[in-house]
């Protein structure tokens, strides 16, 4: 199946908890809720689309590597407040599975790091599309298109949270 991005949104008076429990604002069963599943069914018929409301949920799919690797400061970049934060991280790989990464951003951080992830545009995009290779194996016009297709739909998210006031736990796993 792969790992996987998946970002839960929460309103400000549950920051607290989210700091304290990230758990507890994440799904049990993010993927049925990205593809469409009845959450923990051993056998079921997708959708595709996403049942969790999109001011609710961001789903990147594998692109989270990509937005991770476009995102990346420099060496003499700070990371705190850039659109890194909300990408950074891994799986802790052990035996035949992995433990997730989780992370909270608190609405307070949410502005900055929306600044500077609406600050990526096409251009920026193409210049860093010539470094990168899929460690999937999609062709270079396809693996562009999918990053973009996932920028905007993080740009978009980020914007929706910025607007509402509101943070996000997310999952890499």
């Amino acid at each position: 199946m792969g790992i996987r991005y998946y970002a839960y949104a929460f309103d400000a008076d549950l920051a607290r908890q989210a700091v304290d429990d990230p758990h507890s604002i994440l799904s049990s069963d993010p993927l049925a809720d990205a593809w469409g599943l009845e959450p923990h069914a051993s056998v079921g018929v997708t959708t595709f689309e996403q049942t969790t409301p999109k001011r609710d949920m961001l789903y990147l799919d594998k692109a989270w590597r990509a937005l991770q690797s476009l995102t990346r400061p420099s060496p003499i970049e700070a990371a705190t407040g850039s659109s890194y934060r909300m990408f950074e991280g891994d799986v802790t790989m052990h035996g035949m599975g992995w433990d997730p990464w989780v992370r909270t951003i608190v609405p307070e951080e949410v502005p900055a790091i929306r600044d500077d992830l609406c600050a990526i545009d096409e251009t920026r995009v193409h210049a860093w599309a010539r470094t990168w290779r899929s460690p999937h194996g999609a062709d270079d016009d396809a693996e562009l298109q999918y990053v973009l297709d996932y920028l905007r739909r993080a740009q978009e998210f980020l914007e929706s949270l910025a607007d509402e006031g509101r943070g996000m736990v997310y999952l890499i796993g």
